[in-house]
């Protein structure tokens, strides 16, 4: 006989099917027995419970169940609930963040590997015998080289050579402090003492008297070898300044077309007009967004632009690399621009190796990045005509002295050439502080044929990278 079973208690017999009406569940315990969902079970009421609660339809009750509905937790788990989700996105969060810097990490690495095999490195010391004397190691003399190879080029910019020669010359001092830096240009043309260099057929050149760039010239002959070239206008600057030459770079201008349309173009200021038949180069007055065809010409034009020397143009390629800097620290934050621009850089350089390949650019650039712009000076070696001494020669310069020397003094001595330009620097003992107006005894006296016909001081005209050519 079947004996019923009184509400609210469970049969114990085999044959039980009848489930008891569950009991309200209490606020507080079930606050605290929540458990995080896994990853195929979030509840939507965990989410966001009071809107879960206010828009679900009304729940139909079971036929016995009764009629009381579950109640609506309180405040104080809601916010409980809350804390717990929150934590739990910080922990998803923080998670893949780490994926992230990892994969960053990675990335890095290759880029680095990647930009590093790019650049071509060469070790020259070996070529270049004996050298001036480091005063300030921590100080920093580099060279920088434009290669005028103009291979890949148009004939507008010239042809019929046949080795890589330097088509710019600059020297860049970096002081130990890392205050304040110098950009100083040398005239292509400028009439020195070249000294016996390695060729490219392994004999030695004689030593011989001609312009600076037939230094890189003579080093490439047979064969278009860059470290001999590089060796042997090092071995020139050394011997005819004094100055201890730390690290090269030299820049193909097959790669600057690539390094312009990176950055989308590069703004110049021109004061007067431009209009070169030879490269196609017409810009009226003013500013312009040089395109990449516009930007190698008006770095590399020279003979139909103003009185056709290799001064103006010197001018023009200082001004275009404060723009470019400039133009660089814009797109920083472009990450597509600058890796463009710098798998474009570093397949344009060749290095020494002592410098560290990418690393080492990387260290030097982080060394000098809070060096505002104001305190960069660029300025052209003062030189005067070949002409005024060798009747005729109205292509060569010759370097003005007794002011030369004292320039060459500041960089040995690690103290600015244009200290009117910077803030009053610490002097140093037994250093020139001032290279355009001292007179006296020059601890290293020249010995390319660079003579003075006159004895009046040449003041030096430098400006800054913040300074644009358009004002004056």
């Amino acid at each position: 006989m079947d004996s019923a079973v009184p509400p609210g208690e469970a049969s114990t017999g085999p044959d039980a099917s009848v489930t008891p009406p569950a009991e309200p569940a209490d606020p507080a315990e079930s606050a605290e027995s929540a458990e995080s969902p896994g990853p195929a079970e979030i509840d939507v009421t965990e989410i966001a419970p009071e809107t879960a609660a206010e828009d679900a339809p009304p729940a139909q009750t079971p036929p016995g169940a009764g009629s009381q509905a579950k109640p609506r937790p309180p405040e104080w788990a809601r916010k409980l609930r809350r804390r717990r989700l929150r934590k739990r996105i910080l922990i998803w969060g923080s998670a893949s963040l780490a994926v992230l810097l990892v994969t960053v990490a990675v990335g890095g690495y290759a880029l680095l590997r990647h930009f590093n095999g790019n650049i071509q490195q060469d070790d020259i010391t070996g070529l270049l015998g004996h050298q001036p004397v480091d005063l300030h190691p921590q100080a920093e003399n580099i060279l920088v080289i434009g290669s005028d190879s103009r291979a890949g080029l148009s004939a507008a910019y010239g042809t019929g050579l046949v080795t890589d020669q330097s088509d710019t010359l600059m020297i860049i001092h970096i002081p130990a402090d890392r205050q304040w830096a110098e950009v100083m240009s040398i005239p292509r043309d400028s009439w020195v003492n070249i000294p016996s260099c390695t060729m490219g057929n392994g004999q030695m050149s004689a030593p011989t008297q001609f312009k600076i760039n037939e230094a890189f010239a003579i080093g490439n002959l047979y064969g278009n070898h860059t470290e001999l070239g590089v060796a042997c206008t090092v071995k020139t600057i050394e011997q005819d300044t004094g100055i201890f030459i730390d690290h090269f770079v030299v820049v193909n201008f097959t790669g600057f077309e690539a390094m312009v349309a990176a950055l989308n173009g590069v703004p110049e200021c021109n004061p007067t007009p431009i209009n070169d038949p030879l490269s196609g180069l017409h810009l009226s007055a003013g500013y312009h967004m040089l395109t990449p065809a516009e930007a190698l010409g008006y770095v590399r034009a020279r003979y139909t632009l103003g009185d056709g020397s290799d001064l103006e143009r010197i001018v023009r390629q200082q001004a275009f690399m404060s723009s470019l800097i400039d133009r660089v620290k814009s797109e920083l934050l472009n990450p597509l621009a600058i890796y463009r621009f710098l798998d474009a850089a570093t397949r344009s350089l060749t290095i020494d190796s002592q410098l560290g390949g990418i690393k080492g650019l990387y260290d030097l650039g982080e060394s000098l990045r809070s060096l505002p712009s104001d305190k960069i000076a660029f300025f052209t070696l003062p030189n005067f005509p070949r002409g005024d001494v060798v009747p005729g020669d109205t292509a060569n310069v010759l370097w003005t002295q007794p002011e030369d020397n004292a320039i060459f003094a500041t960089f040995r001595n690690d103290v600015p050439a244009s200290s009117s330009l910077f803030a009053t620097q610490p002097a140093k003992k037994g250093a020139v502080a001032e290279g355009l107006t001292v007179s006296t005894p020059h601890e290293v006296t020249s010995a390319s044929p660079s003579a003075s016909p006159t004895a009046t001081p040449v003041a030096i005209q430098a400006r800054t990278a913040n300074q644009n050519i358009c004002a004056g």
